[in-house]
This record gives structure tokens, sequence and C-alpha cells, in this order.
């Protein structure tokens, strides 16, 4: 016969090495790698049983002998294999929650086998609320990957995209080899295969929720949309897909939330661009001076209050031949084109009128702003800032300066030629242009431009010191 002699390293647990005599051990490694392999693996066991007579009953006396019974670690019933038809909710449930370490019931279970070139089977999970980490930068996430049942990863990140990290499951291929390598999975045809075919899966069964079952999605999109909006930008294959699973808050409901067609179906007639404003909050936008005009004229405008939103609008120009744009940068145009061109012509006409006091206020503020205009945007506020057409938003500003020492970008004051403060502020200047009231008045628009839009005051200090002076001098 053959003697087979195993040499231990003492146990170790601060190093991963542990006691592999202990039957626990052997029985949770078991159960992790090999639980669904075709074939049972048994364990001898040694349990302490009470003496019997020779009736079979145990002797009073109480004495005990050892007892050396086999016991079969795994199960050996992958559930992928079977039938959907054969397999119940609950049985669906108990192994997610077996795989997720999740005590809640997955929202949605999908199901699929490829036979063929490439033979995998694949049991994928929606679960019902997002982790604590599926927005950390180095949290870890993947599916559990099988190589003809046996688990080779436990959490395998290359064969799903990552905006869908919050799927869970697992996938089994006859085809992979059991000892496969994280960095050759990355160079593997059938797994580059295998992962596009589980993100169309998975896409495809969100836009059917979405049709066929909405209160369903939306709950899903509460827990998971800001990742997959990520899948905008990081999965051109599939971006048309994604971008119709797309929900944003609206200035048309508060309530509901709405798809870019839908948005589209509302516009108006002469309506040729999509609407869209991006802030920190709802509140914060609701209340930005950039909607006044939009909402006097009934023009619809998206919220963009997330910050994936940024990535969104950067890589999705268009929808439906509609471009997008962002009603707090570059100029804007609302109504039909007669419309148009007769409030353009009397902007142009007043900021003639206004040319000497413009430039007096960009002076004053020169090193926070590039350019001094008047506005056609404002109705109530006297004053906003906006950007230019590829500027970035304050928000992203705000993101990018805080990873890395982003230069202070300036931007564009827009004045309302209409509002009593400008109004005033043109009878200052023509009576007096030394009048040492126009810059501070100057540096109090910048500072309430600023808090309109819910950015920092780069100075709040001194804004206290004008409003304190203001209020002095008028009380």
């Amino acid at each position: 016969g053959t003697t087979i002699t195993l040499h231990l390293k003492p146990t170790e647990p601060e190093s991963g090495i542990e006691d592999y005599t202990d039957s626990w051990t052997l029985s949770n490694i078991v159960k992790r790698h090999s639980d669904f392999v075709g074939y049972p693996i048994i364990s001898k066991e040694e349990k302490e049983e009470v003496e019997k007579d020779e009736e079979g009953n145990p002797k009073k006396d109480g004495k005990t002998t050892t007892v050396i019974e086999d016991k079969i670690l795994n199960s050996m019933k992958p559930i992928w294999t079977r039938s959907q038809s054969e397999v119940t909710e609950s049985e669906y449930a108990e192994f997610y929650k077996h795989i997720s370490h999740d005590w809640t019931e997955p929202i949605k279970t999908i199901s699929l086998k490829a036979e063929g070139r490439i033979e995998y089977q694949a049991l994928l999970f929606i679960p019902s609320k997002a982790p604590f980490d599926l927005y950390y930068h180095g949290s870890e996430w993947g599916l559990r990957l099988y190589a003809k049942r046996i688990m080779i990863m436990e959490k395998c990140e290359e064969i799903i995209p990552r905006y869908l990290r919050f799927v869970k499951g697992i996938v089994d291929s006859s085809d992979l080899p059991l000892n496969i390598s994280r960095q050759m999975l990355q160079q593997d045809r059938h797994i580059t295969q295998i992962r596009k075919w589980l993100a169309k899966k998975v896409l495809d069964t969100l836009k059917e929720l979405q049709e066929k079952d909405n209160e369903k999605y939306l709950e899903i999109w509460k827990a998971f949309g800001a990742a997959i909006k990520e899948g905008v930008s990081s999965d051109f294959e599939n971006k048309d897909k994604v971008v119709s699973l797309l929900l944003f808050e609206s200035s048309q409901d508060k309530e509901k939330l709405t798809l870019l067609k839908d948005y589209v179906s509302r516009m108006k007639p002469e309506q040729k661009e999509i609407f869209y404003l991006t802030g920190e909050s709802r509140t914060v936008v609701e209340n930005s001076p950039h909607l006044e005009a939009f909402q006097e004229k009934g023009y619809e405008v998206l919220y963009l209050v997330e910050p994936v939103d940024e990535l969104v609008v950067d890589s999705l120009h268009e929808f439906e031949g509609k471009s997008l744009k962002s009603i707090g940068k570059g100029t804007v145009e609302l109504g039909s084109e007669e419309e148009k061109q007769k409030a353009k012509q009397e902007l142009e006409e007043k900021q003639k009128e206004s040319a000497s006091l413009l430039e007096f206020i960009q002076k004053k503020l020169t090193e926070d702003i590039k350019e001094v205009r008047l506005s056609n945007r404002l109705t109530s506020s006297p004053v906003c800032l906006v950007g230019a057409e590829h500027d970035y938003s304050p928000q992203l500003e705000r993101l990018l300066r805080q990873a890395k020492n982003t230069p202070k970008q300036k931007r564009i004051m827009e004045l309302n030629p209409k509002h009593s403060i400008f109004l005033k502020m043109q009878e200052h200047y023509e009576k007096n242009k030394e009048d040492l009231l126009l810059s501070d008045y100057s540096e109090l628009l910048l500072g309430y431009a600023l808090l309109a839009e819910g950015s920092e005051l780069p100075n709040p200090a001194r804004f206290n010191q004008l409003v304190v002076s203001l209020m002095t001098r008028n009380l």
C-alpha cells in the first residue's frame, strides 16, 4: 500500500494558518470551496455514544464508547443546475443568504444557462437593500466563480462590470481551469464573453421590471440607482441600455422620478434641448435663481443632485436627437425663434447702455469673476453666477478640489437688468463713478450669488462686515 504523510505548520491564525487537524476547520473549508462537487466528500468523525445492551437499549451504568462514523461534508446539490420550475422561491432565498451573508431576501432572482462554444451557468440575485460599503472605493465586490462546481474565487470582479457590483450570485463554467489566477482571468476570452452576457442579461431584466413591475424597479433604483448611472460612462457597449434605465428628479413632479424618454415626450414644440441643473440637493436646486426664467415660461428642468450625475452628463451629450443643456452654463434662449431674437436684441441694447457700470464691477471683482454681463434667465433675483459651456459645475469643482489641488475656476456674473438693485446701482454710478458704496455692493452681489447656488463664501468675515455696514448705514 501507499502511505501519505502530511507535515503541518504550527497554527497561526494571525497569518491565516488554521488548525487543519480540526474537523470543524476541514468541514468549513469543504463547505466553502467544494460544497457542490458531484461526489461525496466524507470525513471520519469520532463521537461518544452510550453503550447499549443486547436489546439495543442504553445501559444503566451510563458507560460510553467511542464510535467512528462517516459524515458527508458537502451537499452535492448545486441549485443552479436545477430547472427553475423545480426550485422554490424560498430555496433561492436561502441560497442567496448563504452566499451573500445578507439576512433579507433578494428582490429579484436571475437564472441563466449557456451551451455551445462557451458553456456556463449563472444564478444571480439583485438584493433588496444596498450594503453599507457599496460606494466605498476600496470595497470588495464580485461574483463567486466556480469551475466544474469547485469554487476557485469568492469575489471575482472580472466577471461583471463594476457598475453592477451590487449583483450577488455565482457563475459556474466547465471551460475554466481550476488553477486560474486573477491575472489570467483578465485576459481569458471565456471570462470576457461571460462578462458581456451577464451584463446584458442583468440590464434586460432591469428593463423588463421597469416596464412590467415599476414598483419593484423603483425599489431597485432607490437602492442602486447611483451605481447604475456609472455605466453611462464606463460601459460603451451597453450605454443605450443603461441610459434607458436612468431616472431623475424633475421640476415636473416632486413625488415622481422621470425617464429621459418621458421628459422628451413632454417637451414644448419649439424646445430643442433637454434642460438640467446640477446641485447638492433638490432643495438647493429648486431655490436656484437659474430656474426663474424656465419656471416662468413653463419649461421642465431635470434636477441632477447626485455626484455621479456629473459623469452622466459628461458622457451623455444627447438623447433621441435632443442635446443636454445645463441651465447654469452659457446663455439662455427660450421661446419661439421670434421671441428669442426679440429677447436677444433687447438684452444687447441694455448691455450697451450699462457697459460702463459692468466694466466697473468686473474690475472690482476681477480675482473671482472673468466676465460681468446682463441676464435673461433672472426674473426675481438680482444676480447669479454661470459657467462657460465647457466649465465645471460648482459641485464638480468642489469635488475635484477635495481630491487634488485644482486651480480656482473663474465664472461669469449675470445681473438682472430689471431688478431694483441694479437700477439703483446704475443711478449711483451715473451720479458718482467713484462712489465707494458701488464697490461694496459689487462684493455683496457676489456673495449673494454664491450663497444662492449653495457655494461657500471665499471670505465670510468680509461678507459679514459688508452686511453690518449696510444695515448700520440704512437704519
